[in-house]
């Protein structure tokens, strides 16, 4: 067993060295609590006088496809806080007059100015939401030794300096969004683009204890935030809200849109909606409807109706299991094995028809056989019409550079099976949901050669984060069917007299399908949900051009209000036909595409003069 080490020497030892250091201490603290208490006091003030404020960068300019016309810039306010205390009544008037002068004041505004440097503190707003110019002409003084005391506080302010289409409204508002009152961007491309756009803000200290420049330092210098230059042109996207705002008013529709696209680039040229807003009173219309500053053309989805018919002439051609010359025998009205009934418009049978002029006359119960026809079992030809939808991308985001883009609402067969109704009812497009622009991007593929074609708004140099186009477009379609498809829109226009009369354009080729929808309302019918009697949804999409397509064009009348009713017989004062051709002619001159002395004979055989 070991014995004790402990001692009663050693424990004295170690009190003796305890007594010691404790002593060592407290003389220490009272040295720094005594004789030092006057600098520690004042090295504590000075620590506390700084504060670091972030001063926001200058926003990025959002520019049209020219590169001159600004959609969208920040412009500079500045607030004017002052420094009263300590000051001397003589310095009070001097700095008094000096802001008198440079603010240009009323008398009333300059007793209000007066009043307040009268009084005494180290933050004093005396004026706010001052000029640019005149702060300065303030900073330029204090420079040279003037207004000492002042301090200019800027404050960014986004301005939308194009007026809209339609009376309180701003140039594509919508399609632009806003920024908050914290300088985010709100909607559109003001929020796809934030981080870009926004750059990066400077950082300073500021000396409470010293006035004016001299109490600033910067800690970081920032970095301005990059311009955009668009796709969009600013003459037509003019053009085209007027056109949406007058057929709004004309058929007293909920909403009206319209949409013009490159269909070999997927670049948008003019994309316009009414109702719309004034994007420089953003916080007005948050407090009144901000519904409204949703883009429905990227953010809604409707049933589309038959302009989906050439999605479902799409899958047939592909499949081989119907041609174009093949006949079907329109008889109006067709009975399901389960009871339903599926019909055409006007409840009549044409009888034998190629199935061009199925698709031409948009006869539902034709291509509803040819639906049918797409596989040997109704889950079959449901699977061949899916994959055709997917390979439009129906029910995908189109990845356009635009917030707020939804998918929609695609029923998969494969995970809820499609009844024979479904495949009837989806083959004319009823019970399937999309946006406009889902629908605009698959007829850019039937038109364009059929490649992939990512619709955007911007232009960006390389290095900005975002991608540049592909060189080399996925082919989605072969050409042979984009080419049979892009004919058949051509023949839908010419075949069927109403349709020629409305979309004609002098010196123009034009292809396109119209839709005439159904709308359901859940709150019909006790809660249960019905269709809406008399009002629709009608669309048309379709292409323009020198000999083909040389541009897209979507146009939607939401809710339309038809002025005479019956079967077959929807008529409104703005067809979806008329407004097509009207963006369309408004199209073609803007972008400048040449008239063709050779194209498409007038109405009833007659040559007309080419636009131009």
């Amino acid at each position: 067993m070991l014995g004790r080490t402990d001692s009663k020497a050693r424990l004295l030892l170690l009190l003796a060295v305890l007594v010691l250091l404790s002593g060592g201490m407290a003389s220490r603290l009272a040295y720094w609590q005594v004789s030092q208490h006057t600098q520690l006091t004042a090295l504590s003030a000075q620590d506390s006088s700084y504060t670091q404020r972030s001063i926001p960068a200058k926003r990025g300019t959002i520019y049209d496809k020219s590169g001159t016309v600004v959609l969208a810039e920040t412009v500079y306010r500045y607030r004017i806080i002052a420094d009263l205390h300590g000051l001397t009544a003589a310095e009070r008037k001097r700095d008094g007059d000096a802001l008198v002068d440079y603010l240009g004041l009323d008398p009333d505004a300059e007793a209000a100015l007066r009043k307040a440097m009268a009084g005494d503190g180290y933050y004093v707003i005396l004026a706010t939401n001052v000029d640019a110019d005149i702060a300065k002409e303030i900073s330029y003084a204090q420079t040279n030794g003037g207004l000492a005391t002042i301090t200019l506080d800027p404050t960014p302010v986004r301005v939308y300096p194009q007026a809209g289409g339609a009376p309180h409204t701003s140039l594509a508002s919508q399609l632009l969004g806003f920024v908050n009152a914290s300088g985010n961007g709100q909607y559109g491309l003001e929020q796809e683009y934030n981080s870009l756009l926004a750059g990066r803000p400077q950082i300073l200290t500021v000396d409470a204890n010293t006035t004016g420049p001299a109490g600033q330092h910067i800690v970081d210098v920032g970095a301005p935030g990059e311009d955009i230059r668009t796709t969009i042109d600013a003459g037509l996207q003019l053009k085209v809200e007027q056109e949406v705002f007058a057929t709004w008013l004309a058929d007293k529709a909920k909403t009206v849109s319209a949409i013009v696209m490159d269909p070999k680039s997927g670049a948008v040229l003019a994309e316009a909606n009414y109702p719309s807003y004034d994007a420089n009173l953003y916080s007005q219309v948050a407090g009144q409807n901000p519904a409204i500053f949703n883009d429905p053309i990227i953010s809604e989805v409707y049933d589309p109706g038959s302009v989906f018919k050439m999605l479902t002439a799409s899958a047939a051609l592909q499949s081989g299991t119907t041609s174009l010359t093949t006949k079907i025998n329109d008889f109006g009205v067709m009975q399901l094995p389960g009871g339903q009934e599926v019909a055409d418009a006007d409840r009549k049978s044409m009888g034998w028809l190629t199935f061009a002029d199925v698709v031409a006359w948009s006869r539902n119960v034709g291509v509803s056989q040819v639906a049918f026809r797409l596989g040997k079992t109704t889950a079959a030809a449901s699977e061949v019409l899916y994959k055709t939808w997917q390979t439009y991308g129906i029910g995908q985001l189109t990845g356009i550079d635009l917030a707020g883009e939804v998918k929609g609402i695609v029923t998969d067969p494969a995970v809820t099976p499609w009844y024979q109704i479904d495949l009837a009812n989806h083959s004319f497009g009823q019970g399937v949901s999309v946006t406009p622009l889902q629908v605009m991007r698959a007829y850019c593929v039937m038109a364009n050669g059929g490649k992939a074609v990512t619709p955007h708004v911007a232009e960006l140099d390389a290095g900005t984060g975002v991608p540049s186009a592909s060189p080399s477009p996925k082919q989605l379609i072969t050409s042979s069917l984009s080419t049979s498809l892009t004919g058949l829109m051509e023949h839908v226009v010419t075949a069927v007299k109403s349709y020629d009369q409305a979309t004609y354009i002098p010196g123009y080729f034009v292809g396109g399908k119209t839709g005439t929808a159904q709308i359901w309302d859940p709150t019909l019918n006790k809660g249960k949900g019905d269709w809406m009697t008399n009002i629709y949804n009608y669309s048309f999409y379709g292409w323009v051009g020198h000999d083909g397509p040389d541009l897209a064009v979507g146009v939607v009348i939401y809710q339309g209000t038809p002025t005479k009713v019956g079967q077959g017989i929807l008529a409104m004062p703005m067809q979806s036909t008329e407004l097509f051709r009207r963006v369309a002619t408004d199209a073609v001159l803007s972008e400048q595409i040449p008239p063709n002395n050779d194209g498409p004979a007038a109405p009833g055989g007659k040559k007309a003069k080419p636009l131009g």
